[in-house]
């Protein structure tokens, strides 16, 4: 892709996800198109980690495990599959949500990764949810666009920049009260303060509490999002608060 077909594609999508904050698929279009060698780095500092290569060639991916509800009911009351069984269900959302949107976003001629590569992000991918409840950010605007500095900060994906850059464009907009500037600072500090959440083992993880998954990754409480969010009723999403 050249690269002025590549900055037209870049536009198109960030405008479509400013009209669009649910169009998910424009948020895969600009990750790949900036990602350079991001996603390369990131893996590669995964597979440097202890657990990573076990993860990657494990017989079951974790999106099985997220999958399979009875298991996630079944686990301890307060442990981390417990809280993301009940996101899930009063958000109303399946595990495999992403994945059709995470094919649609990426183009025809992406580049060619191992399969371990593709492994790890679609692991990655799959896990998304499990970091909006092990960091207390919900699924409102806000809480999005705060995961995402965590992510940034963990990954180093300039597309994700971008994506922020949009939805702070957006909020000031239709919410120019809310202040999120400090929100978004907090996460960026947090995200560059937690241990590990690419490479974290969350199939052993989502049998542990809550708060000791979120002692082992160094994951601290959003004080500046909780503050705005408890204040406003209307980013109170049903996920936000299940997971608490």
């Amino acid at each position: 892709m050249s690269g002025e077909s590549k900055l037209k594609r870049i536009s198109g999508a960030v405008k479509k996800l400013i009209a669009d904050k649910e169009d998910t698929k424009q948020v895969f279009v600009i990750l790949e198109a900036l990602s350079g060698n991001s996603g390369a780095r990131a893996f590669a500092r995964f597979m440097k980690t202890e657990q990573g290569p076990r993860l990657i060639e494990a017989k079951k991916p974790l999106l099985d495990y997220l999958k399979d509800r009875d298991w996630l009911a079944s686990l301890p009351q307060g442990s981390l599959g417990a809280r993301y069984y009940n996101f899930t269900k009063v958000e109303q959302i399946s595990a495999d949500g992403l994945t059709e949107a995470s094919v649609e976003g990426r183009p025809e001629e992406a580049r060619e990764i191992s399969a371990a590569q593709v492994r790890y992000h679609e692991r990655m991918r799959d896990a998304h949810d499990l970091w909006h409840v092990t960091t207390g950010y919900g699924r409102d605007p806000l809480g999005e666009l705060c995961l995402l500095a965590v992510t940034y900060r963990q990954l180093g994906n300039l597309g994700i920049l971008v994506i922020i850059g949009a939805g702070v464009l957006v909020t000031r907009k239709e919410a120019p009260e809310l202040g999120i500037g400090k929100a978004l600072r907090e996460a960026f500090r947090l995200g560059k303060a937690a241990k590990g959440l690419p490479a974290a083992d969350w199939e052993y993880l989502l049998t542990q509490p809550l708060d000791e998954v979120r002692r082992q990754l160094g994951v601290d409480t959003p004080k500046a999002y909780r503050k705005i969010v408890d204040a406003t009723p209307d980013l109170q999403t049903a996920g936000y608060l299940a997971a608490e």
